[in-house]
Parts: structure tokens; sequence; C-alpha cells
């Protein structure tokens, strides 16, 4: 963990945290973790500290209430969720956007519901990520567009509700629903592979027809798609 005037990500002091937009990145995966905040720091304006379990955020939360908050939500040691709250017990002010694989139900409207203003899939990640932060400090709400379709169909009152044709074009087998509920964990493909008994060069095969199947395009969008459709539960 480091303090607000330091980037870890590049191992060099940046300018006075006290006229920049100070951010706390939380994310395990170190090579996410740097490349958000990487990006960060080269767009200038940024004051980063970034950290890789709930433990060490919440200690630099309680040294220093940050402007914005990204945070992935499955954590080592906890859950997002719970630095969210934490959070918002603190601030009403600070800009919340969580960084995950996870797009059911339940974990948006949670986040949601906790105080999160953004909502980004990992895999449906912005190519400008400090463009991004700032249009959350400006008052927008980032949102992944499997997100945002979500939401609308909420709000129309057909959440989880599939069509017939949803339902005939996702006729996954069962070895596809196996491979999906272990992407929507988390898991490498060596891990499904070892754990499935089948070879790791067959999983991309299984994935490239999860995705024509559901008619998406990232492992986040199939999740969210699966989950909405019933296919698998978390």
């Amino acid at each position: 963990m480091n303090v607000w005037g330091w980037a870890m990500t590049v191992g060099r002091p940046v300018q006075n945290a006290g006229e920049l937009i100070s951010v706390l990145v939380v994310e395990d995966d170190a090579p996410t973790r740097w490349r958000i905040s990487d990006a960060l720091v080269q767009a200038g304006g940024f004051g980063v500290s970034d950290v890789a379990n709930l433990a060490d955020a919440r200690q630099a939360i309680g040294a220093a209430i940050p402007d914005v908050l990204l945070t992935d939500l499955q954590l080592p040691d906890g859950s997002g969720m719970e630095l969210i709250r934490d959070l918002r017990l603190r601030s009403d002010k600070t800009e919340i956007m969580v960084i995950s694989i996870l797009g059911d139900e339940k974990s948006v409207i949670s986040a949601i519901l906790l105080g999160a203003n953004g909502y980004l899939l990992k895999d449906a990640f912005p190519t400008d990520i400090a463009d991004t932060v700032r249009d959350l400090v400006r008052g927008h709400s980032p949102i992944s567009a499997s997100i945002a379709r979500f939401i609308v169909r909420r709000t129309q009152g057909q959440t989880g509700q599939a069509s017939a044709s949803d339902l005939n074009t996702a006729k996954l087998t069962h070895r596809e629903i196996d491979i999906l509920w272990g992407i929507a964990k988390g898991f490498s493909y060596a891990d499904i592979a070892e754990r499935l008994g089948i070879s790791k060069h067959t999983v991309p095969g299984y994935i490239k027809n999860i995705y024509r199947k559901l008619e998406v395009n990232t492992r986040g969008e199939a999740v969210f798609e699966a989950i909405q459709q019933g296919l698998i539960k978390l």
C-alpha cells in the first residue's frame, strides 16, 4: 500500500496530491491494478494509490478519504461490497465505481444500493480509464452496456424474464454450462479443464460456442446473460 502522492505501479512520485483527484484502486490482480493505476498517472491530474486487498483498502481510507474509489468485488480477504459500505459511512462525496467480472443481478443491484455510482465489467473495460474517471467526477455514471440493458429491463419490469427466442438461442450443452460456471467463478482455462477432465486446448472452442449461442462477445456479458436466463447460479 502507498500514500496518495505516490503511484506504486511506476515507482515514482507524482505531484502534490492537494490539487489532484485522489483515486484509490482496489484490485487483487496485479496486472489489472498496474494497468489502471499507470493509465491514470500517465494521464495526469490524479493522485493514485493502489492496494490488493480489503484490509489495506480499509487502512487507506482510514488515513485519507479518496475522491474516487475504483474497486473489484472479489478480493482475497473479503468483498468489495464491504468496502463500499464502509466508505459510504465515512463519506457521501466520494465517487465509487465497481470494476468486476460479476454482472449478475444481485451484484449490480447490491453495489448500487450500497452507494456505487458506476459499474464496469472487466471485459468491457474503457479504452481511456482517465476520461471515464473524469466523467465519474463530473457526475456521470459510467456503466457497461450489458449492465445498462439489464437496468432498463429491470425498470420495465422484465428483469430475469428471457423470451422464448432467447431460451432457444441459449441451448447450451451440460459441458458448456459447466465451463460457463467456471468462467463466472474466475477460473483459468487450465483450471476449468482440470476440473472437468478435458484438454485445456478444447476450452476456447467451447467458449466460442457459448458466445455464439448467447450472442455476446465477452466473458462478462456471457456470465451476465447466463445468469439472467437462469442457466447458472453463483
